[in-house]
């Protein structure tokens, strides 16, 4: 799938890095993650509530990681940078197939902003 009029994204993985007390390495290195662009996904609203409280209206708004390969190198835990913003993928949905024909619909993934 192609997204003429939309933005990069890519997918960050926290580096390796040896912890100096067990000797065992880890994914843990964010200082110096690895990249990968992602073809074909774009981030985008998913959802939107409001929470009524007695002096105001809060909406919140989710966002989501489409993805037109289901099977892309993106799992939880990883981040995704979209638009000068950094998501955190929240959780990774089943690739659904329909069983009368193939067909397998984009995947829509949950994020959450990071900030610090």
């Amino acid at each position: 799938m192609d997204f003429p009029h939309g933005q990069g994204v890519v997918r960050l993985r926290a580096g390796e890095k040896t912890d100096p007390y067990s000797e065992t390495v880890t994914r843990s290195d964010w200082d110096n993650p690895d990249e990968l662009p992602l073809e074909g996904a774009f981030v985008a609203d998913a959802s939107s509530s409001s929470a009524r409280g007695s002096l105001r209206q809060p909406v919140t708004t989710l966002k989501s990681l489409y993805l037109s390969d289901p099977s892309a190198d993106v799992l939880v835990g990883d981040r995704v940078r979209a638009g000068g913003v950094t998501y955190k993928v929240d959780a990774k949905p089943a690739a659904d197939t329909n069983p009368f024909t193939g067909w397998q619909p984009v995947l829509e993934m949950p994020l959450l902003e990071v900030t610090g």
